[in-house]
This record gives C-alpha cells, structure tokens and sequence, in this order.
C-alpha cells in the first residue's frame, strides 16, 4: 500500500463495524484496535483502513481492497450482499483496467461503492 493508511467519518459505527467485519473477514481484514470511538482494520498486525464518527461522513467514497485470491473476492462479495450491502457489479474481469483485474463491488454503509480485488492471474 502507497499510503500508511486512510480515516472516514461514518453515520452509523455500529453499522459499519458488522458491515466492514463480516465483508472483509474473506479478504483476512480484521478488526484489530478500536481508539477513542475509531475502528482499525487490517491484517499482518497493522490497522490500516479506521472509521469513526465525524461532523459529516464523506460520500461517496470508493474503497477498494485487495484481495489474495478470485474466490476471495467472490468471498467477499456474497458476505457484503448477506449483511446488507447492494450489488454494484458482481466478481469479474475487468479488462479496461488490466487483464488480470479481477473485482467485485458493492455499495454498503454511507453510499460508498466497496470493492475487493485481486491482481493475479487465475490460477
């Protein structure tokens, strides 16, 4: 990841906290650290995606996550549907980015559009 990590302001920290944990738990996100009301989420030890609650919360915002593998980002798509999210184009190639992309999207807490994707050609 270029960037250390990011911060959004939510409307709905319960909601979000259910939704981000049960979406991204098939990609090895995970809660790991609440702070002062704030939720930090990665893997291999280190929060880099956080939320909380804020004057206003940004919308919308595209979040995409990277995802080890196409069952992971099928994974991922059917757990967001099951917790409430809204298809926004199912797991797939996307080949105006790169031949190997490899995504699925959702529109889940707030109006953002949450993707998962992988990079990697299929196995």
């Amino acid at each position: 990841m270029i960037i250390d990590h990011v911060g959004i302001s939510v409307s709905d920290y319960a909601q979000c906290k259910t939704f981000f944990s049960q979406a991204l738990a098939p990609l090895d996100i995970a809660l790991m650290v609440e702070v002062a009301g704030w939720a930090g989420y990665g893997r291999g030890g280190k929060p880099e995606f956080w939320f909380g609650p804020g004057e206003a919360p940004q919308r919308p915002m595209h979040l995409a996550f990277t995802a080890d593998s196409r069952d992971a980002v099928r994974a991922f798509h059917a757990a967001a549907l099951a917790v409430g999210a809204i298809d926004n184009g199912p797991p797939g190639i996307r080949e105006i980015y790169h031949p190997h992309y490899y995504g699925a999207f959702v529109i889940g807490p707030d109006g953002h559009n949450v993707e998962a994707v992988c990079h990697k050609p299929e196995a």
